[in-house]
């Protein structure tokens, strides 16, 4: 934990700096902004290596979220047809998929994690550009399929060769994201599209990710709460920036632990801590939604843990007795209309076809 969390004071507000002062300009500024989609993003970096990346979904509707496997060596593309990118998987993963038409969240067999978040200010490349294109749909399980380590994967995403196209939601949302990367060894990126290019932050210090506005203004806003301490204050509501700044807060103040029980159960509770309550809804807004599920991925371990809100328990599957190999073929984890599933359900996979990628109307 950093000098700013630990600092004590005493019930005082310290006094403000020049960082802080800018800090509370970008506050004022995005104020409007951070009211956004309320999915958050957390990496624990637990002692001996005991890396886990929380998750959270926050959306209008049931997006009928199931788990799947995909075995190495399957046949990609970008989703889109003729001009799509094409490639081939390099490593099996374990996804949540939703509206049965885009990885949302997975981790792959060498402990990357990738999630996709909703960030309304994403300027995505112009729908001339000649490069091979790549569904947002498909942007997560590209990650998985190619990479072993976010340092790997950023080398390649700053290359650009491949633009990502925005694809609406089944209920009509637009599905402009942003997408975080986290390994294995505790490692860290976050790709954002701003002004048509991919800006991309790498290091293992970008522990969290929530919505609007910019990543970079996020990071002015959470200097801004680490100067005053969470013991102090910390925001409570549900915008994206309060969000953000107690998910950073509490991710190194819970107990640091290298038993992955302790560890995975941590980073539960600072999930449920951001969570939006059943029920909370804006009908103008999908980013004032409630919780509907959580994804914790123990990257040591190698187990993928989810929870429904409308379920009472957690699932979870072990990468270590999954077979990854080619010939393995897809496989399905039924988990909609099926609200009492629990516990290991790591034999529960059922030969499947993989879902097709949504597409622009």
């Amino acid at each position: 934990m950093d000098r700013a969390h630990r600092r004590s004071t005493h019930g005082r507000v310290p006094r403000r700096g020049p960082a802080v002062l800018a800090a509370m300009v970008v506050v004022t500024a995005c104020l409007v902004a951070a009211v956004a989609h309320a999915c958050t993003r957390a990496v624990y970096l637990g002692p001996e290596g005991q890396i886990v990346t929380g998750r959270s979904m926050d959306w209008q509707e049931d997006m009928r979220t199931n788990l799947w496997l995909f075995p190495r060596g399957m046949k990609r593309d970008g989703g889109l047809g003729r001009g799509s990118l094409e490639w081939t998987s390099q490593y099996g993963s374990v996804v949540a998929s939703v509206y049965e038409g885009a990885t949302a969240d997975g981790m792959n067999e060498k402990g990357l994690v990738a999630n996709i978040l909703y960030l309304a200010e994403s300027e995505y490349p112009a729908a001339d550009d000649p490069r091979p294109v790549v569904s947002v749909c498909a942007w997560t399980q590209y990650a998985l399929d190619r990479f072993a380590s976010v340092e790997e994967a950023v080398a390649e995403l700053r290359k650009e060769a491949f633009r990502v196209v925005p694809v609406m939601t089944p209920n009509g949302r637009p599905g402009m994201v942003h997408l975080s990367l986290s390994d294995a060894t505790g490692d860290s990126a976050i790709v954002e599209y701003v002004g048509g290019k991919a800006v991309i932050h790498h290091g293992r210090q970008y522990q969290v990710m929530t919505n609007s506005p910019l990543f970079e203004q996020q990071i002015a806003l959470d200097r801004y709460w680490r100067e005053i301490g969470g013991t102090v204050m910390l925001p409570g509501t549900n915008r994206a920036a309060d969000r953000f700044a107690r998910a950073s807060f509490y991710i190194n103040a819970c107990r640091q632990s290298s038993d992955p029980r302790e560890a995975v159960a941590d980073v539960f509770s600072v999930m449920r801590n951001v969570g939006v309550p059943r029920g909370i809804t804006t009908p103008d807004k999908p980013n004032i939604s409630s919780t509907i599920w959580r994804t914790v991925a123990d990257q040591k371990q190698r187990v993928y843990y989810f929870e429904s809100t409308f379920s009472p328990s957690v699932v979870w599957v072990k990468f270590a007795d999954l077979d990854f190999g080619p010939s393995s073929g897809v496989r399905k984890l039924q988990l909609d209309g099926e609200p009492d599933r629990a516990g290991n359900q790591t034999g529960g996979f059922r030969p499947a076809e993989p879902f097709q990628f949504l597409r622009p109307r």
